[in-house]
């Protein structure tokens, strides 16, 4: 019994990394805001954020990212944008005093369907998140970027190392996508420029990847 009350648990909390739901939806958003702070940071060094800069964070989560975009971007304007109303509540919540001064908008949306007008952000970052993206998700991004806007890409996993598998059989709806995948997905949007660097984690057990690429 006890077993199978855990494994439901467990269950649970990883249906809830596509879009955080409920009770447990709320708990998977404070675990992300932790553990993802070291990908994160190593995420952001590749992207240079002017001090004024208008900036999106596309599936927001928990709302970490886009506290550490406020920070670098102190004259500037963050956008946290969330299609699960459990990351919109988390997200607001925690950068509470910026909206307040009007730096930071948190909005519920989907990223098939960006509710922006073109050229509105200086750049976009995506965390944790483009597994679970529609198909040709990436020409709407390329849309509401300004002309020289970046685009970045952060993720914990590419698909390159034996026990990526296994997470797709697990979270539903979840696709790993390869460096040479998100690659060509942006250049078929019309990116250009386009970077990538990884990094090995868990003594090679791991990969983590960012790409970055520009209007």
């Amino acid at each position: 019994m006890k077993r199978n009350i855990f494994q439901n648990m467990a269950h649970g909390v990883l249906q809830n990394c596509a879009k955080p739901e409920g009770r447990i939806g709320k708990l998977v958003v404070r675990m992300m805001n932790s553990a993802h702070t070291p990908l994160s940071k190593w995420g952001l060094a590749h992207l240079e954020l002017a001090p004024d800069a208008d900036v999106i964070d596309l599936g927001c989560g928990g709302g970490s990212n886009v506290s550490a975009m406020l920070e670098a971007c102190p004259a500037g304007h963050v956008t946290g944008f969330d299609y699960s109303p459990v990351s919109v509540e988390a997200s607001k919540k925690k950068n509470a005093t910026a909206i307040g001064e009007g730096r930071c908008s948190i909005l519920e949306g989907d990223v098939a369907e960006l509710p922006f007008s073109d050229d509105s952000f200086d750049a976009a970052t995506a965390f944790e998140t483009v597994y679970f993206w529609p198909e040709n998700s990436f020409a709407g991004v390329r849309r509401i970027l300004k002309p020289g806007g970046r685009f970045l890409i952060v993720c914990e996993a590419d698909g390159s190392c034996p026990g990526d598998e296994t997470w797709p059989k697990l979270i539903d709806g979840m696709k790993l996508k390869s460096r040479d995948e998100l690659v060509c997905e942006l250049e078929n949007a019309g990116f250009k420029d386009v970077f990538s660097d990884s990094r090995s984690v868990m003594g090679e057990k791991g990969r983590w990847l960012c790409v970055c690429a520009k209007k």
